[in-house]
């Protein structure tokens, strides 16, 4: 069953118009500076405790690099709002870069490849038409495929494909939900229908072994790599694999949202609006999640923005797919509010991060560190210029 339901807090307004307005203002001049800094020297760019992005970089080509296209994806948003040509031209000089990525190092790409090629090259295609953007999200699109297991019917996570490591040659997790859109813009673009198949199976397979009875959210699953069985639950986002990663939830809202945009499958619709109830029902009255819903005691209750930034977002799905509940309208334009407070967004236009407290990794499990994230900055524009109507998503 479903936890009873309660609004997160009535002392938190939800976010005004001229809030959200100043907010994406300033996102657009963070995001005119990240870009250039991105297609000067381009790296990870993908979180950092003090802001600063662009200390310590790391290979742009790395197998791990998942974050590179938050500020390109950011920088089109900014676009979108200002017509401004110079954001433009920042994002085409990294066009050789991503394409070098799926031609030249391909083998060494992961899951991932949705959060870098919908944010760059599908977007980019939306926005010129130019056939080079669709042939390079193609490309990526089929690598992705590539890495589906028939026998299972997931998408191995990490590793590259010829790598027998046990420990990710099974595993699939539940981020992956939000690389589906570029197989589904795939199948839509060149009519393969394979693209289609794999994005769907996947995602059932991720509602299958993922979701639990009470829509808690596992982060992981391990597959036997020569068999396809399921084996069990996994962890490598949350406190244990028993507990409920806020930042999990807020994945799976939104792209099993996504799926049902692109497929009509009422289940992944139904999916998303259950979890979007009972994420929901976790919040306290500081609105932000902690990191992790199933915290022990004397824990600390570390907030993670970018969850609530990603979850705003699958909330707008959800409203867009006509679930208009007033807790979900409601918990919608309270977790904007939040986010546009002083507590999480940084208003020095020299920082180059945007939200603050947004949860990371320690390099110990189950311990969370507070930082600024790519991926939360981003996915907080996309809501704000969603709700500003400033364009729709490059999904």
């Amino acid at each position: 069953m479903i936890p009873q339901l309660r609004a997160a807090s009535k002392s938190i307004p939800p976010v005004a118009h001229a809030a959200a307005g100043a907010a994406l203002d300033l996102a657009v001049i963070k995001a005119r500076r990240n870009i250039r800094m991105l297609a000067d020297q381009p790296q990870w760019g993908g979180y950092a405790e003090d802001g600063n992005y662009w200390r310590g970089g790391g290979d742009f080509f790395n197998i791990a690099n998942w974050t590179s296209s938050f500020h390109t994806g950011m920088a089109l948003l900014a676009w979108s709002h200002t017509e401004d040509s110079r954001l433009l031209d920042q994002v085409l000089r990294l066009e050789p870069w991503y394409r070098r990525k799926v031609v030249e190092h391909g083998a060494d790409t992961m899951h991932d490849l949705g959060f870098l090629y919908s944010l760059y090259s599908v977007a980019l295609y939306k926005i010129t038409g130019d056939p080079i953007h669709r042939d390079t999200a193609v490309r990526a699109a089929g690598l992705l495929a590539g890495r589906f297991s028939p026998r299972g019917r997931f998408i191995r996570a990490w590793g590259r494909m010829d790598d027998p490591d046990p420990q990710t040659a099974g595993l699939a997790i539940i981020d992956c939900l939000m690389n589906l859109p570029l197989l589904y813009w795939a199948a839509r673009e060149t009519g393969q229908s394979r693209f289609s198949e794999v994005a769907f199976q996947h995602a059932e397979t991720t509602r299958a072994h993922f979701i639990r009875s009470d829509h808690s959210v596992s982060h992981a699953f391990r597959f036997d790599p020569a068999t396809g069985a399921p084996i069990g639950p996994a962890n490598d986002g949350g406190f244990s694999v028993a507990s409920h990663w806020a930042r999990g939830t807020a994945w799976a809202i939104y792209g099993f949202a996504l799926s049902a945009t692109y497929t009509g499958e009422r289940a992944h619709r139904d999916t998303a609006l259950e979890l979007a109830q009972v994420f929901i029902a976790q919040l306290d009255d500081e609105v932000v999640p902690v990191w992790d819903f199933r915290l022990p005691p004397g824990a600390p209750p570390v907030r993670d923005s970018s969850a609530a930034a990603i979850a705003a977002c699958g909330l707008a799905e959800l409203l867009d797919h006509g679930c208009d509940e007033p807790l979900l309208r409601a918990a919608h334009r309270q977790l904007l509010g939040r986010l546009c407070s002083p507590d999480y967004l940084d208003a020095d236009e020299a920082q180059a991060g945007l939200l603050r407290r947004g949860q990371v990794g320690s390099g110990i499990p189950g311990v969370a560190r507070s930082a600024y994230t790519s991926w939360g900055d981003y996915f907080f524009m996309e809501a704000l210029a969603r709700d500003l109507g400033v364009t729709e998503p490059w999904w």
